[in-house]
Formats: C-alpha cells, structure tokens, sequence
C-alpha cells in the first residue's frame, strides 16, 4: 500500500487508515470475532493506521485492538486514540474532561488495555471549553517528552483553536470529517492545516455509510446511533439518497462501487489527507481497500462534483446538541 505522510514530523503512515469506532456497538451489534479478523486483514492489506477513542464502547473498542495486534510487531502499526469523552454506565454522553491530570489518568488506562508502552498519535477528541487548549497539548507534550505519547493530535477544532494548538508543541494531524457530503473544512480548516504543515485524517468519508449500496430505512433507533442523526430521518435521507444514486452511475460507468468512488474522492484531494475507513466487516474492508488503486481524472472529478454538488446533502453531520459542541463548526 502507498505512504503518506503526517505533520510537521513527516509520519509515516498507510494512504489509508482503520477506524474502528464501529466494532463498539455505536452502529449496531457487531461481532469481536469479524471485528478482530478485519484489523488483522487490513494490517495483512499494508494497512499501519488504526484509530480508537477510550470512550468506543468504554474501553472495549480498545482491547480489542489489543487482540488484534498482538504479535504484529509494535513498530510495524500506530495507534491514534482519542481521549476526554465522558460517558455514563447506561452509555450516555456527559461532556468532555480535557484537564491535564484527567488527560494523565485517561492515558494510563488506555495503555493498559491496549497493552502497549506507547500510543502513537494522542487527541483530545473535542475541544473542552474549560481548559485552555495550551494547558491540554502542553500537558501531552510532556507525556511525549517521557516516552508514553509520540506525536499529537486534533479532533474537529477549529482555525483559532488549530493555531494556539501548534505554538504548544508540533502538531501531527487534524482529525476531522470529511467526505462529499460534509465539505465544510475546504474554506478555511484545510488552508489554515496547510499552512502550519498538518496533516488530516479523515473519518465519515462515507458519511457513516450512507453514500454506499445499502439500504438504510430499516434503521432501528435503539441500537444505531446513526438514526439520530439528520442526514439519516426524512425528508433528508431520501435527499441525500437520490445524491448518492446520481453518483452511483458514475461509480456504474468506471466499474466500482460508489463507495469506492467517494473514498478515491477524498484521498485524491491531498497527499496529505489520509481517509480513515470504518469498516467492521472484512467484507466492507475488501471493497474500500480497492479505492486504494483507483486514478480519478480531470473528468472524473467534474462528473462526481455535478453529481453531489458542494453544500447538495440535506440535513446537518449531527444532531443540534452535538452539532454545537464542535468547535469545528463554530470556527469553521
């Protein structure tokens, strides 16, 4: 699989990387074992980037990981994690602890139950208003000086925030959606990223799986987090599905899958954008791996751009309150 590179520090990584969010239950049931067999197939694919959250199923998303790489070799894979959500015993959202002490204790926890002495990228995954950003990377800055932390990241900050965060210590990358349904980074997150030499993951190129061939009306509301979301409830959903079936006849004509399609879309939009897919079966894994290899022309691109037209998708990436808890979006 090609590289490319990450941040100021020219990390190494896969031209795309593992999210594994979703073998946590958040999207649903989902099985340890298929989870497990595809970490491993996409490392077998030459995949090296595989992202995790201490909150994805409180702890599980990241044990699992553990499993799965274990005897790979350490040096052969890194782990980007993101820390700082907080969650209640029935599952629930309770707001964001970024202090450097809680940052501490988030990070000891995370170690041991992924079994490893180091994490390689280290995020707060949301901006906590309560503590200045500075006081945060400052903080994880000193957990790379002794060795538990190699680099650093961001998660869905915005201009300002990205700033103040680069002059406490070099940051590696921005962790951010991105897909042709959310394009909102291109005016200024992605120029302000550039110009500081940050790298973006990013994660929802597939806008949580709806630009693909699958039906999404059966939903059910109280094992998907997805059904709370606007672009998935009506009138939006049927929307943004006739988008999608637009861009499947281009997907048609070069003989791919229209997932395919809109993940060849996003790695083609920068060397130093790296999507993050979320697969959770080897079977979603194998039809993303081969975008990989997918060359979009000029043509291409001006076809899938008419096809879903910048701002075309109805409906807003999250729910209200989430939605205005993103500094992203408030300093987009």
């Amino acid at each position: 699989m090609d590289k490319r590179l990450l941040g100021p520090q020219k990390v190494e990584v896969s031209a795309i990387g593992l999210g594994c969010m979703a073998m946590s239950g958040l999207y649903g049931p989902s099985s340890d074992e298929e989870s497990i067999a595809t970490i491993r197939a996409g490392f077998d694919a030459g995949i090296t980037l595989f992202d995790t959250g201490d909150f994805y199923g409180m702890g599980h998303n990241e044990m699992l990981i553990r499993e799965a790489l274990k005897n790979m070799g350490r040096d052969r894979v890194l782990i980007s994690v993101k820390f700082g959500a907080l969650r209640d015993p029935a599952g629930n959202w309770n707001g964001n602890d970024c202090r450097p002490q809680a940052m501490k204790n988030f990070l000891a926890y995370s170690l041991k139950r992924l079994g490893v002495d180091y994490v390689d990228i280290y995020r707060p995954a949301r901006l906590d208003r309560a503590v200045p950003v500075e006081e945060t990377i400052g903080a994880i800055g000193e957990m790379v000086k002794a060795g538990y932390v190699r680099y650093i990241g961001l998660s869905e900050v915005g201009v300002g925030t990205i700033h103040r965060a680069a002059a406490a210590h070099p940051i590696c990358d921005l962790q951010i959606e991105y897909s042709l349904f959310s394009r909102g980074i291109e005016s200024r997150i992605l120029p302000a990223c550039r110009e500081l030499g940050i790298g973006i993951t990013a994660y929802g190129v597939l806008s949580r799986g709806l630009i693909s061939n699958r039906s999404h009306r059966q939903r059910a509301a109280s094992s998907d987090l997805r059904a709370r979301y606007p672009r998935f409830t009506s009138p939006n959903l049927e929307k943004n599905l006739a988008l999608v079936e637009a861009l499947g006849a281009v997907a048609h004509e070069k003989g791919v899958s229209v997932s395919q399609l809109a993940i060849a879309w996003v790695a083609t939009q920068g060397k130093d954008i790296v999507p993050l897919i979320g697969a959770r079966k080897r079977e979603d894994l194998s039809d993303a791996l081969n975008a990989c290899d997918m060359a979009l022309t000029h043509e291409d691109l001006v076809r899938i751009e008419a096809a879903v037209p910048l701002g075309a998708s109805a409906g807003e990436r999250y729910a209200p309150p989430m939605l205005k808890e993103l500094d992203s979006e408030r300093d987009g």
